[in-house]
């Protein structure tokens, strides 16, 4: 059962699917309109996402990490760019279907809040969508990479205590 106030969360954000695969991003589409998104926007690749986000201004972008031209990584670390790029910090999901550790590691290096593997469910997105919104992270530098801050891992004393 979904959260009421998450719901006007959800829609009121401005949600952009990437993907270079026209089915993917339908299905993406839709179930996100079925979670109650009312606004969200679709680009085909790269490019039009580095577009989108310019002229659109989205809340939260879906990207997938494979595609032509310019891949996920490529247009993450282009957006994570601050004083160069105009949204450095906006929260991003990585689409991907590869779940090899490796791909989990690009992403979140890269600068990704979250990670999904393909095909995902639509409780995987609202998940994702509600730790962005309940759970935001700052953007710091860690070396060359701008990313979200980690997550911290509770203390063992927190975990007893169910906190």
């Amino acid at each position: 059962m979904q959260d009421k106030s998450f719901d006007k969360i959800l829609q009121q954000l401005n949600i952009l699917v990437v993907d270079s695969n026209a089915y993917m991003r339908r299905m993406t589409r839709t179930m996100l309109t079925n979670l109650g998104a009312k606004s969200v926007l679709e680009a085909a690749d790269g490019l039009a996402a580095i577009e989108s986000i310019r002229t659109c201004d989205p809340d939260v972008m879906l990207l997938d990490m494979d595609m032509p031209v310019l891949n996920g990584l490529e247009v993450m670390r282009i957006v994570r760019s601050p004083g160069v790029f105009p949204r450095p910090n906006l929260p991003i999901i990585m689409l991907t279907s590869h779940g090899h550790r490796s791909s989990v590691l690009q992403a979140l290096r890269a600068g990704a809040h979250e990670f999904l593997i393909k095909p995902t469910s639509a409780k995987a997105i609202l998940d994702r969508l509600t730790a962005i919104a309940y759970k935001p992270r700052h953007m710091i530098r860690l070396g060359d990479y701008y990313v979200p801050e980690p997550r911290r891992m509770p203390l063992p004393s927190e975990m007893a205590l169910g906190g």
